[in-house]
C-alpha cells in the first residue's frame, strides 16, 4: 500500500539515540538561533518587496503572516518537544502520515532552507554592494547580481547582472563554519543577533520622531488581493511571511540540544514573539517616516532600512545600520544551511539518501558531507538568483510543510491521545485548523506564476525520484528492515558505521 509505510515514534527516537549528534545548547542558544534565523532579509530586504506589491497596508501583511506563524508556532513547540530529534517536519510527518507524505515534507523543506539561505545571501549582498559603492569599492555590475536581477544605480539608471559574487562567497564561508562545529556556530550567531537588535532599535528610535499620517494615504492602493494574484495585502503577506521562516529552524536542533522537551518550545516561541514585535514597529516606522506606495522609491531599494534613515536625515547612521545588515545577515544564511543540513542528514539515515549524507566528522561532530554539499548548492542558488523570487519559492515549500504539521499534531492526538506531552498546544482543535487555513491563503496568495508554478515541477521530480531511487532503499522497505536496527542480514549485530564513536557520543 502507498501509505503504509509509517516510522513509530518510538523507532525514531530509538534510531536517534544510536545515530546522535552532540547535546550542546541551551534555551538561551535556541532563543539566539531561532532569532537569528528569523531576524534578516525579510525585514532588511523584504520591506521593499512588500511595499511594491501593498504600498503602506504591508502593516497588515506583518499582522497577517506573525498569526499564521504564531499559531504554527504552537503546534511545532508540541510535537518537537515529544520527538526531539533532527529532521523538524519531516520526522513529524514520517512518524503520523507515512513516508511518501514525509518524503514530499523534506522535499519541499529544501525550498524553506536551502533556497531560503540563497535568498538571504542575495539580500545580505545588497546591503554589501551598496556599502562598498559608497566608499568607492564598488564591485562591475556583473558580479553584484545575478542574471535574472538588475541593479538600480544611484543615477537611477539599471544595469543587468551575471553572477552574484559576494552572495556566492559568503555562502561559502557560512558552510565552513557550520563544518567546524555547532557550538561554535551557536556562539558566533548570539553574538550577530546582539548586533541586529541594536541596529533595529536605533532604526525604530530614529524613524518614529518621523513618522507621518499622510504617509499611510492610500492605506491599500492595490487593495486586499486576491488568491493567485501575488499582489495586494495577501500578497505582501505571502511575500514577508519569509521573514518569520526560520523559527522552526530551532526544532532542526533538537538532537544536539540540552533537556530538549523544556528548550525547543521556549526556543520556538520565545525567538518569534521577539521577532513578531520587532517586525511591527520597524514596519509602522519605516512607512510613517518615507511613505510606502507601490512604484516609490522604498519599494525600489535594495537597502531599505538604510534608505529610511537616510532619507530623514540621519546619513551616517544609514550606513551604520547597512553595516549593522552586512555584519548580521549572515547568522540568518547560518541557520538556514545548519536547518538544511540537519533535515538531510535524518533522512539519509532513514535510507531515503545516501548513506554518505549521514555521516559524522570523528573531530568536529558534525555531519560534514552534507553540510559541503548544501553549502555548495546554495553558493550556486545565491550567485544565479534575485531575492524576491527565492524568498517566494521558500515560502511555498515552508507552507507546505507547516500545513503538514498542522495536520500530523491533530492526528496524533486521536491516534496516540496518552503519550507524554512536554507542552501542549492549547485549543487544538481551534488552533490547528486555523494554522492550516492561513498557510493555505498565504500559499495561494504567492501567485501561480512563476512560484506555485515551480513549486509543482518541484514536486514532481521529488516524486519521480522517491519512486525510482528513495523507496527501494528505505529502512522500513521490505527485506531492509535489519537496518532499523543496525543487524546484518545473517541477523548478526554489527556496529553502525554513521554512529558517532568516542567520549561525546550519544546524547
Amino acid at each position: 500500500m502507498l501509505f503504509e509505510r509509517r516510522k513509530p515514534l518510538d523507532l525514531i527516537l530509538e534510531t536517534a539515540s544510536k545515530r546522535s549528534l552532540t547535546r550542546q545548547l541551551g534555551a538561551f542558544d535556541l532563543t539566539m538561533l531561532g532569532i537569528g534565523a528569523v531576524i534578516g532579509t525579510g525585514i532588511f530586504v523584504l520591506t521593499a518587496v512588500a511595499a511594491n506589491k501593498a504600498g503602506p497596508g504591508m502593516m497588515y501583511s506583518f499582522v497577517i503572516a506573525g498569526i499564521v506563524c504564531a499559531l504554527t508556532a504552537l503546534i511545532y513547540s508540541e510535537i518537537a518537544a515529544m520527538v526531539p530529534v533532527s529532521g523538524s517536519a519531516y520526522t513529524y510527518s514520517y512518524a503520523v502520515l507515512g513516508e511518501i507524505i514525509a518524503w514530499l515534507v523534506g522535499w519541499a523543506l529544501i525550498l524553506e532552507y536551502a533556497v531560503a539561505a540563497g535568498a538571504v545571501a542575495v539580500g545580505w549582498s545588497g546591503y554589501a554592494n551598496g556599502f562598498l559603492r559608497e566608499i568607492g569599492a564598488g564591485l562591475p555590475i556583473a558580479l553584484t547580481a545575478g542574471p535574472g536581477d538588475t541593479i538600480t544605480l544611484p543615477d537611477g539608471t539599471t544595469a543587468a547582472g551575471s553572477f552574484n559574487l559576494i552572495a556566492f562567497l559568503l555562502s561559502l564561508l557560512i558552510t565552513w563554519l557550520l563544518y567546524l562545529g555547532t557550538s561554535k556556530s551557536a556562539k558566533f550567531t548570539a553574538m550577530l543577533v546582539l548586533v541586529k537588535i541594536i541596529a533595529l532599535a536605533v532604526f525604530i528610535f530614529l524613524a518614529f520622531p518621523a513618522v507621518n499620517s499622510a504617509n499611510f494615504e492610500p492605506m491599500l492602493p492595490n487593495g486586499w488581493g486576491t488568491p493567485l494574484s501575488g499582489v495586494g495585502v495577501l500578497g505582501a503577506a505571502a511575500s514577508i511571511f519569509f521573514a518569520y521562516v526560520g523559527f522552526d529552524a530551532v526544532s532542526t536542533a533538537a538532537e544536539e540540544t540540552k533537556n530538549p522537551n523544556r528548550n525547543i518550545p521556549i526556543g520556538l516561541i520565545g525567538s518569534l514573539a521577539v521577532c513578531t514585535i520587532f517586525y511591527l514597529l520597524v514596519a509602522y516606522a519605516a512607512v510613517g517616516a518615507v511613505g510606502a506606495q507601490p512604484g516609490g522609491a522604498l519599494s525600489q531599494s535594495k537597502e531599505p532600512l538604510a534608505f529610511v534613515l537616510r532619507e530623514i536625515g540621519w546619513p551616517k547612521v544609514g550606513s551604520a545600520v547597512a553595516i549593522a545588515a552586512i555584519v548580521a545577515l549572515p547568522s540568518v544564511v547560518l541557520m538556514m544551511i545548519f536547518g538544511q543540513t540537519r533535515i538531510l542528514f535524518t533522512m539519509a539515515r532513514d535510507g531515503l539518501l545516501p548513506d554518505v549524507l549521514a555521516k559524522v566528522h570523528p573531530k568536529y561532530h558534525t555531519p560534514h558531507v552534507v553540510t559541503w554539499v548544501t553549502g555548495i548548492a546554495v553558493s550556486l542558488f545565491a550567485a544565479m538568483f534575485p531575492v524576491g523570487m527565492l524568498a517566494d519559492i521558500s515560502n511555498s515549500g515552508t507552507l507546505f510543510a507547516f500545513f503538514m504539521v498542522a495536520a500530523g499534531v491533530m492526528v496524533l492526538r486521536v491516534t496516540d491521545p496518552k503519550r507524554i506531552r512536554p507542552f501542549r498546544a492549547p485549543l487544538i482543535w481551534i488552533v490547528g485548523p486555523l494554522a492550516m487555513a492561513g498557510c493555505v491563503l498565504l500559499f495561494f496568495s504567492l501567485g501561480w506564476n512563476p512560484t506555485i508554478k515551480y513549486f509543482c515541477i518541484w514536486a514532481v521530480i521529488g516524486l519521480v525520484l522517491y519512486f525510482l531511487y528513495a523507496r527501494r532503499r528505505s529502512h522500513l522497505a521490505p527485506g531492509n528492515e535489519y537496518l532499523l536496527h543496525g543487524y546484518a542480514k545473517d541477523g548478526k549485530l554489527e556496529p553502525d558505521p554513521l554512529v558517532q564513536e568516542g567520549p561525546n557520543a550519544g546524547p
